[in-house]
């Protein structure tokens, strides 16, 4: 029996008509062949500099005692004798450290905030098919995870439609968007409107937990090798349709064919010019996967990948990156050794595939960096510990060019910390998102503050 993770078991409706509203506005975004300009910040414009920090810059040796300066939202400048220019708005960092902001490259931040209130959860949908759903236009910029979230020295994060409790029984879930954990609104947010297409791969289970019931559902083998080949059937007709129409569109007669949201946000995974980030556990569902994304010709980005040290070779051959799930719980396999997601980070590095970290989750994305902490704890090296959480995931999503690095021409996304940003122990004490600073005040702070002064 599979069972998701304990912080993912939250009962709520499945039906979410704001994102299903929002998804005609996505697929107009979405035909447009690039992205649409970025709203400018209320302090477009000026010059920021960090001086005096010890600069990890993940592209070259770390910078004992350096600067960092940054302009209309991107860094300019980076070293022992960057020069800060006079109108900069400087921090003096001395004593403290300054790192790329954390990536989380799997998450619903922005589009749930009370699991239990159904109002507040624009995540899931109805229906098998929902390619044209777009996670960026259901993003709520005033969420109050948000800052929690950036004050745990995450800048950034991609949130993606879910398949909800139990995993569900939708197939294509939608596109996922990478935002900046910053902003009045979407379009300051926004770093890439669609960064992958969401497919929740069909389990093969002869046990199944019936959350209408609370029970153990039993079947047999045959059974549920029958229900596994039918969803995959489906998802290979549903990209044989898309397909045709593909060929419609740019062969044929607007007259001669209908217009299909589905089916239009479908042809950049054909083109191959956006991956498919397959939600898959076991190994024979990753094989069964990495078979079906060969046939189609399209990339595929594996998620979650519990077994997917069983299948190392396959995915070193096929070049198919993972973006691992929290190093932080249980195999639900009785033959699994109590650590295996703790080495997961590193068996995988050994044996040549490349990974990043993800939390899959909304209010525990803040625990990024101790996920990665504790894979350094067993057997990572610690500065791929601090890549796994932020150049990894960019290479990973092709967003290498725009972050995971300090260097001039990145984006600004940068933790300034009183030590090792994978201890727990360790402070934020400043942060930037787009090149200008960003308040590390939150909730949890206020809550903190206002209850430690209770008489």
């Amino acid at each position: 029996m599979r069972i998701p993770h304990i912080f993912h078991t939250k009962i709520v409706p499945a039906r979410l008509a704001a994102f299903a509203f929002t998804s005609v506005f996505a697929l107009v975004s979405f035909a447009v062949a690039q992205e649409k300009p970025k709203a400018k910040l209320p302090d477009a414009g000026k010059t920021y500099a960090v001086r005096g920090a010890k600069i990890t810059t993940l592209a070259g040796p770390v910078i004992e005692k350096g600067n960092i300066v940054m302009r209309d939202g991107r860094i300019v400048a980076v070293g022992a004798d960057a020069s800060i220019p006079a109108d900069a708005q400087v921090l003096d960092a001395a004593g403290l450290e300054a790192y790329p902001g954390m990536f989380d490259a799997e998450s619903q931040i922005g589009l749930q905030e009370i699991g239990a209130v159904a109002a507040t959860v624009d995540s899931r949908e109805l229906g098998e098919f929902n390619p044209q759903l777009l996670a960026a236009t259901a993003v709520h910029p005033a969420s109050e995870h948000i800052p929690v979230t950036r004050a745990a020295g995450v800048t950034h994060v991609v949130t993606a439609p879910t398949s909800g409790l139990g995993g569900g029984s939708s197939l294509i879930l939608g596109q996922a968007s990478v935002i900046n954990m910053d902003g009045w609104t979407l379009e300051q947010m926004l770093v890439r409107r669609s960064v992958a297409m969401i497919v929740n791969w069909p389990d093969f289970n002869t046990r199944s937990f019936d959350f209408n019931t609370f029970s153990v559902r039993e079947r047999s083998f045959t059974e549920a090798k029958k229900e596994y080949d039918r969803k995959v059937q489906e998802l290979t007709d549903f990209f044989a349709e898309a397909r045709h129409y593909q060929q419609a569109a740019e062969k044929g007669s607007s007259q001669n064919f209908t217009r299909d949201l589905k089916f239009e946000a479908m042809i950049p995974v054909l083109k191959g010019e956006l991956p498919l980030l397959v939600l898959a556990g076991r190994a024979r569902e990753i094989r069964g996967a990495v078979e079906f994304c060969d046939k189609q010709k399209v990339r595929m980005i594996l998620a979650r990948g519990d077994d997917s040290l069983k299948v190392a070779d396959l995915l070193k051959a096929k070049n198919i990156p993972v973006i691992l799930g929290p190093t932080m719980e249980l195999s639900q396999n009785e033959d699994d050794p109590y650590d295996k997601f703790f080495t997961l980070p590193s068996d995988l590095q050994k044996a040549g595939v490349r990974f990043a970290l993800a939390t899959f989750d909304v209010e525990f994305v803040r625990r990024l960096s101790q996920q990665a902490g504790n894979a350094v704890a067993y057997g990572l090296s610690h500065e791929d510990g601090v890549k796994a959480v932020t150049l990894f995931p960019a290479q990973i999503l092709g967003l290498e060019k725009d972050l995971g690095t300090l260097e001039p021409g990145k984006l600004g996304n940068i933790m300034i910390t009183n030590g090792d940003p994978l201890e727990l122990r360790t402070e934020v004490k400043y942060l930037y998102i787009n090149g200008r600073p960003v308040s590390t005040d939150n909730k949890h702070k206020s809550l903190y503050e206002k209850y430690s002064k209770r008489p």
